[in-house]
């Protein structure tokens, strides 16, 4: 009885004729648009801020490494079925308290997102595209049980809290402060059902360019023997769960003088992403130019930066915007692509140019894919990229870093 009655309480599932939910039915969860207690919601009035009495201070840009350097705060917001969202606290970074049968460290119950914090020429802090992170994440919570939650009330807190690390955002060009909102199960239950208590975390990293020194295309790994993702599967969502099994492919590859893994799908070897980006291939057919990326078909993360750079692709094609130096005539596709298709674009010499798409590196270039003992060679530039790939990133990275306007950029005020 608990787990029905838990979610009948707190998820705004689409009721059916049948009584039964569509989704349930299909494994596959979505958010309504609201947030799933209706006793408490996040109240960004009543936060709290403790300031830690032993701050650090950035350490010189030249010498981040991604991931590994923090600020001197987090966001903590807990939860629970009883009380819904608990009082939201600015405190010290520092460790969770954490039994040893939280359910989280048993069934993995644990979503996260990657956004970040831009310093402008002028000084001026901003968010790119945050609404879409919080959608996003929303979207991972109902998926796995955990509480859904008001997008603009944990917004508004975020960047309370990146006003107040505003320090540690660098700003040399190409640098940003990362940031990381995560939840965890949290009840003490060695059991599976949804959690009755969570926690709500957000930290903050300064980090550096992803590629410092200029663009270098990797080389990706065609595995047919592992998979990310299948249909009716979480690979629509930022889990934990969908990382850590990545993990050892991504060493065997890496034995074989390979960066990544491109994930593959079916007997047919569909693409679907690299590494844990999304990806794009772009081919040559006649005078046309094909920009083509696998479709948001349950497998696929709906990634930001995959988004911007298909919205900014047709917004050029369309000519509501033009893009300098992107070609005139060219179509987009999100459709599915093969293996084969690529080999034989190779072959033919149509294939213009292959590379992913994420938060960390923007876009990853590709020269190399090692697929059934051979190697597809992919055109890569003199600066690594390629005719399509480099001026939509000279585009949406002007746009991150506020040197072109737009609505995309949100201001972070105290």
């Amino acid at each position: 009885m608990f787990a029905p009655v838990w979610s009948a309480l707190c998820y705004n599932y689409k009721a059916i004729p049948n009584g039964r939910d569509d989704r349930r039915s299909r494994g596959f969860a979505q958010y309504s648009g609201k947030p799933t207690r209706y006793f408490v919601k996040i109240r960004p009035e009543h936060l709290q801020f403790i300031q830690t009495e032993k701050p650090g201070t950035p350490p010189p840009s030249k010498s981040l490494v991604f991931g590994h350097t923090f600020t001197n705060h987090m966001l903590t917001i807990p939860w629970s079925s009883l009380e819904g969202w608990g009082t939201p606290k600015i405190e010290p970074y520092g460790p969770l308290s954490l039994e040893p049968s939280s359910t989280v460290l048993h069934y993995a119950q644990t979503i996260f997102e990657g956004m970040k914090a831009y310093r402008d020429e002028h000084g001026k802090v901003t968010l790119f595209r945050p609404d879409m992170n919080m959608k996003r994440m929303n979207s991972s919570a109902a998926r796995v049980s955990l509480p859904t939650f008001d997008s603009d009330a944990l917004l508004q807190l975020i960047k309370k809290l990146i006003h107040i690390e505003r320090d540690w955002i660098p700003r040399e060009p190409g640098h940003s402060l990362y940031i990381r909102p995560t939840m965890i199960g949290t009840q003490k239950f060695i059991g599976i059902a949804p959690p009755s208590e969570a926690l709500l975390f957000v930290i903050c990293s300064p980090v550096g360019p992803y590629y410092p020194d200029g663009f270098k295309p990797i080389a990706l790994y065609a595995t047919t023997e592992y998979i990310r993702a299948a249909p009716g599967g979480t690979g629509a969502y930022k889990l934990g769960a969908n990382y850590a099994p990545a993990v050892m492919p991504q060493k065997q590859v890496a034995k074989l003088g390979y960066a990544q893994n491109l994930w593959l799908h079916g007997p047919e070897h569909y693409l679907t992403e690299v590494g844990t980006m999304n990806m794009f291939v772009v081919l040559k057919k006649g005078d046309t130019i094909e920009l083509v990326t696998p479709p948001l078909d349950g497998m696929i993360l709906p990634g930001v930066t995959r988004d911007s750079l298909l919205s900014l692709a047709r917004d050029h094609i369309s000519g509501t915007y033009k893009i300098p130096k992107l070609p005139e005539h060219f179509i987009v596709s999100e459709r599915p692509i093969t293996m084969k298709e690529v080999q034989e674009a190779e072959a033919s010499g149509n294939l213009v140019e292959l590379f992913g798409s994420g938060t960390a590196a923007i876009i990853s270039p590709v020269n190399r894919i090692g697929y059934l003992g051979k190697d597809i060679h992919v055109p890569t530039g003199e600066d690594g990229m390629g005719p399509i790939s480099r001026p939509i990133w000279t585009e949406l990275v002007g746009r991150q870093m506020g040197t072109i306007p737009s609505d995309w950029s949100v201001p972070v005020t105290a």
